[in-house]
């Protein structure tokens, strides 16, 4: 019974509820007559709706009119009282439903009929203070989910009604806040904003900040002027104003007085107006000239112990980092220190401008006056490269007729035959038992043996050493430094000919060979003679006195690795290096080259980042301009002085090298004590493409924890923020029986810092800035000689000597050839391999079956820098050469040519992405041969995502990804590109299908993947990319990659190449379609997603709240969304 009458109230109530509608809704063609009516019947509407839930609920229903009628009597009425109590329903209608009701009530014209009722009122004299209160309420809370609020405000004239009504109430708090919630919302439109700072509202709200009291106006009001701020005009007008510096001892004085921090939201406020005020660069000189520095600096180290004052820390960084003052590299140039003469400089691209470019222009600091560099930055691994192409294919994402791969030629047959060389086997009568094999020996070059002498903690390195015969003009070079002799062909000392040079180089030599700290770790492990390893080393030419005596008995302990190690063999690797040809002739061997890479056996997990790590960095950097008497600021490595580039001390710094294949290290600077400022060397002609390093230290103290800053890096993002970490080799290690690259470094991050970029190596882009990597490292040996990688390196000698022991490796059932594909611009020859089965017989029947396979084209280390695709190319010949069932197996299945390394004289020189010509050679491809292979894949390396994955070309996936609109019969293809994939993502650990994307982008039209797709028509043409970090998936989750991984990948190619002919059961690849039923399943779908992109990254923003790239306007919008949300309950309370 309680129920039913219960219910039945109800009823009454919400029936009670519209009759008053209606009854008001008759009233509204002569309300103003019936006002006393109006009067009553809104004051009963207004008491259910507080009283009875359920009456709110029906006039808000669907299909109720209430709202309409609400509206209309507010639109008609004049009386004071009613309106008063019309906004008070809406009140209480606005203030729940989670934001719909709000909606509904903008969507009914609610906005504007408010901005009526408030010009309305504002004209009575005096206007209601009741309801000036009650308006600007109700527009507080309806304006932020108005997208034209800002627009009909001004139009309508309501922003001169809310700043009259600021003027006329600085003193009174109760109508003052509401009006200053309402001119935060006006100031989110930007022409508002404008003309609110013109009518002085940025003076007016600096008269309602004060100091330190329990008042919560200057919330309110710091939150509408953070939003005026944001205008680079209010911006201006305020620091111009002499604003800059209230602002900061504000901000002081709430520091100071806040002890409780139950003000942190006023105190964020005053941070938020001194971060839009030095987007501009007046306000960040101002700030500067205030000692803001100083006042930001002491305030935030303060605030570092207690956790939840972050927020103020984070936005305290942000403002120091960009208000710090920009500086040049400390480089006369940011050209390449080396520099190769093209013999034709073309008239534009990189090395034309580079070229063309006068002495210090390059490194103009840019003076633009905005600072809005993160938003234009949209990364990608080929940001600098796309900037310099103008292809006549800009619509090729959305022009299927570009888009569909070419049916004909692209050339005629004529020119193609001079590639018949490189394709012999295709008219071998194999009438001999054995393929000849060719291989391209250079000639040998002189060589500096390194002693045991050498081992001195004085000395610059323990590096072997290799030199040619210099040229008359070229500098003293490093073989004059290194302890050893220098043999060449003649028997003769290549020392004895330098004649003063070498006498210099024995004189330092007498100077540095004191002692051998490492002998005692010699003990136990293989000892071998120089004389005895079998080559010219022992020969004893051009000795002169005792201490050549002495080198010449000298024993050099190398580690044991040749079980290890079948294909690495020291005395091969110097011959090898003999015929390498770098720019900088370079004069030395590095130490893990020489004694070889064993991967260690124990996981190595990514790097679990330590919370606050890159704020404590970044507050490092800060203290260099609070505190610059503590900075060293000393030069010990520069390659600028080609003199001497490793400087001589007094022992106490440490000492770098990179002078030998592959390094990269331009300059190293000791900022303090155990802490280093590394610069990397530029591609050689180009001013760019800082990421590749790797360089030797040594002179190190144990138990003393050494900061390095790489500082000139570019990308906007990077893997060291995601666990990534270092390469370290230790020699010490090396020789105790671990020689090994192993993941190091604590404290790792990665962040924009304050050296600025000019526009010509930004790309013409003005205003951008370098990034840091910076991590810390403890030595565990005294007087060790360590070398750092940006990933495991693999040089081009490494690349020789491989081959040249594969070789050795083939049985009279393997087809191994070994062309030079070309020579390259700084006379390296670069290999192409060709791998198969020798045919059963020489009958025809075997000889067509041979002829007749399907070839495999795969190529790797286009881009100098990502050393990963050697490592699975490694680990693809080594599976290719072996004898397992599976291999022969292959090999009798297909033809494979390989290019293991595309560009040599980048890898030999040290660059990260260009051949001596300071292009991206991956951007060069241009009418290809015509001869289709059924795979063509190219191995790459990726720094910014994690795992194993193929980028593949699809019209299909391409039109859906670019919404253009086609017909079913534009989007047929065969969808056996994703089988390949498939079958990998199956067998291989490393190997992620997520990851794979099937979009063809403007910006990769001229890769080879794209290329060989569009002008060969081959189907499965694929980029596959490696990590560089480690994977997020599968059994590798959680782990760094490591060259085992990487070798592994490349075998488990071979072994999806297998599965891939097995399923087919066809002989003739033409024939090889419908293998999505087999592989994929006939459900499989394309999932169309954004990171489908090749452009987009894997990770998101690191949870760290320190924007690693962020300067500019908007880089906080979701921040300050939860900043007006916490003013408002703030204010609630």
């Amino acid at each position: 019974i309680s129920k039913i009458i219960l219910l039945t109230q109800t009823f009454i109530c919400n029936s009670r509820v519209m009759m008053l509608l209606g009854q008001l809704e008759r009233m509204n063609g002569d309300i103003v007559r019936q006002a006393e009516t109006a009067r009553q019947v809104t004051a009963k509407i207004l008491h259910l709706i507080q009283t009875q839930e359920k009456s709110g609920k029906e006039v808000m229903s669907k299909g109720s009119s209430g709202m309409e009628v609400i509206l209309a009597s507010l639109e008609n009425t004049r009386d004071v009282q009613t309106i008063l109590n019309i906004l008070s329903i809406l009140t209480e209608l606005l203030t729940v439903g989670r934001g719909r009701r709000v909606g509904v009530f903008v969507s009914k014209g609610g906005t504007g009929i408010l901005f009526h009722t408030l010009l309305s009122a504002s004209k009575e004299m005096p206007p209601s203070e009741e309801l000036m209160l009650q308006l600007h309420s109700l527009l507080a809370k309806v304006g932020p989910k108005d997208r034209k609020f800002g627009v009909a405000a001004r139009l309508s004239g309501a922003l001169n009604v809310t700043v009259n009504l600021i003027k006329q109430n600085l003193q009174n708090p109760k109508l003052l806040l509401p009006c200053l919630q309402v001119l935060r919302v006006y100031s989110t439109n930007s022409v508002n904003a404008i003309s609110l700072g013109k009518n002085g509202v940025v003076e007016l709200l600096f008269k309602v900040l004060a100091p330190y009291s329990k008042k919560n106006t200057s919330l309110v009001a710091l939150d509408a002027l953070g939003a005026l701020l944001k205008s680079k005009t209010n911006a201006r007008r305020a620091a111009d104003g002499g604003y800059v510096p209230i602002l900061l001892a504000l901000y002081a004085d709430w520091h100071r007085n806040d002890a409780r921090h139950r003000h942190m939201l006023i105190r964020k406020g005053l941070l938020v107006c001194l971060r839009n005020i030095t987007n501009i660069k007046l306000g960040r000189k101002a700030f500067v000239e205030a000692d803001g520095m100083r006042v930001l600096y002491n305030s935030s180290t303060e605030c570092l112990p207690v956790r939840t004052l972050d927020p103020l820390v984070n936005t305290s960084s942000l403002i120091m980092r960009k208000c710090f003052p920009k500086k040049r590299l400390p480089l006369p140039t940011i050209q390449s220190a080396f520099l190769f003469q093209l013999p034709y400089v073309p008239g534009t691209g990189p090395a034309g401008r580079t070229y063309s470019q006068g002495p210090g222009v390059d490194d103009v600091v840019d003076e633009s006056d905005d600072n809005d560099e993160a938003d234009t930055e949209n990364d990608t691994e080929n940001e600098e490269d796309e900037k310099d192409q103008q292809s006549p294919n800009d619509d090729i994402e959305t022009d299927l007729n570009k888009l569909h791969p070419k049916k004909g030629p692209c050339r005629p047959y004529e020119e193609l035959r001079v590639y018949e060389r490189f394709f012999v086997e295709l008219s071998e009568d194999f009438q001999v038992s054995q393929v000849s094999v060719l291989i391209r020996r250079s000639p040998p070059r002189p060589i500096i043996v390194p002693t045991a002498q050498a081992f001195s903690p004085n000395t610059r390195s323990l590096s072997r050493a290799y030199t040619r015969t210099p040229s008359p003009d070229h500098r003293e070079g490093p073989g004059a430094r290194a302890g050893g002799r220098i043999v060449g062909r003649s028997g003769r000392s290549a020392a004895s000919r330098r004649g003063g040079g070498a006498h210099r180089g024995e004189t330092r030599r007498r100077q540095r060979d004191q002692a051998d700290p490492l002998a005692a770790a010699f003990g136990g492990f293989v000892r071998a003679t120089l004389g005895r390893r079998g080559s010219n080393w022992s020969s004893d030419c051009g000795s002169e006195g005792p201490e050549d005596e002495a080198a010449e008995g000298a024993v050099l302990e190398v580690p044991d690795t040749a079980l290890l190690l079948p294909l690495h063999d020291l005395d091969l690797y110097v011959e090898m290096v003999k015929g390498t040809l770098s720019v900088p002739q370079y004069a030395e061997v590095a130490y893990p080259d020489y004694f070889g890479h064993v991967a260690p056996t124990f996981r190595e997990p990514l790097l679990e980042r330590v919370y606050g790590v890159q704020r404590a960095k970044i507050f490092q950097d800060i203290e260099r301009l609070i505190h610059p008497n503590d900075i060293v600021d000393k030069v010990v490595y520069d390659l600028d002085i080609p003199s001497c580039p490793v400087i001589e001390d007094d022992g106490e710094s440490l000492k770098f090298n990179s002078q030998f294949e592959s390094g990269n290290l331009r300059k190293a600077v000791q900022v303090r004590k155990f802490e280093y400022d590394l610069v990397l060397n530029s591609d050689i002609n180009s001013n760019h493409y800082h990421q590749w390093f790797y360089f030797e230290v040594s002179g190190m103290k144990v138990g003393t924890t050494y900061r390095f800053n790489i500082i000139n890096c570019e990308k906007s993002n990077s893997q060291f923020n995601y666990g990534m970490q270092a390469l370290m080799y230790s020699v010490q290690e090396a020789i105790s029986g671990s020689p090994r690259w192993v993941r190091t470094g604590t404290d790792i991050c990665y962040y924009k810092n304050h050296f600025a970029r000019s526009s010509i190596a930004a790309g013409g882009l003005k205003g951008k800035s370098y990034y840091t990597l910076t991590f810390s490292i403890n030595f565990k040996h005294k007087d060790d000689v360590c070398y750092f990688a940006y990933h495991y390196p693999y040089t081009y000698s490494t690349l020789k000597m491989h081959l040249s022991k594969l070789e050795a490796l083939r049985t009279p059932q393997i087809y191994l050839r070994q062309d030079v594909l070309c020579e390259t611009l700084g006379g390296n020859g670069c290999p192409l391999l060709t791998i198969t089965a020798m045919p059963e017989s020489n009958s025809n029947d075997h000889i067509c079956q041979f002829r007749n396979r399907p070839l495999i084209f795969l190529s790797a280390r286009v881009h100098p820098g990502e050393t990963n695709a050697s490592w699975v190319m490694k680990g693809t010949l080594e599976f290719l050469m072996g004898s397992s069932p599976l291999a022969n197996s292959l090999r009798e299945s297909y033809i494979f040519k390989i290019v293991p390394m595309l560009n040599p004289d980048g890898v030999i020189n040290g660059n990260h992405r260009c051949s001596l010509s300071g292009e991206d050679l991956n951007r060069q491809w241009q009418s290809p041969n015509l001869e289709a292979p059924l795979v063509f894949c190219d191995y790459h390396g990726h720094s910014r995502k994690k795992n194993v994955f193929m980028y593949g070309c699809s019209v299909k996936e391409t039109v859906w990804q670019s919404n253009i609109s086609a017909t079913s019969s534009d989007l047929q293809e065969d969808l056996a590109y994703r089988a390949l994939p498939k079958i990998l993502s199956q067998i291989a650990p490393a190997f992620s299908m997520a990851s794979c994307s099937f979009v063809v982008e403007r910006s990769k039209e001229s890769t080879a993947r794209v290329v060989v797709w569009r002008e060969i028509g081959v189907q499965r043409s694929y980029t596959m990319e490696s990590t560089l970090c480690g994977c997020d998936q599968g059994k590798y989750k959680g782990l760094q990659i490591g060259t085992r991984e990487l070798e592994e990948m490349g075998a488990q190619f071979c072994v999806a190449l297998l599965r891939l002919k097995r399923l087919t059961g066809l002989r003739n690849h033409q024939h090889l379609l419908d293998l999505e039923s087999d592989i994929i399943g006939s459900q499989a779908k394309v999932v169309s997603c954004p990171t489908t992109y090749v452009l987009d990254e894997d990770e998101p923003s690191f949870l760290e709240a320190i924007d690693y790239s962020a300067e500019s306007n908007d880089e906080d919008v979701e921040a300050e969304n939860e900043h007006a949300a916490e003013v408002r309950t703030y204010l609630s309370m």
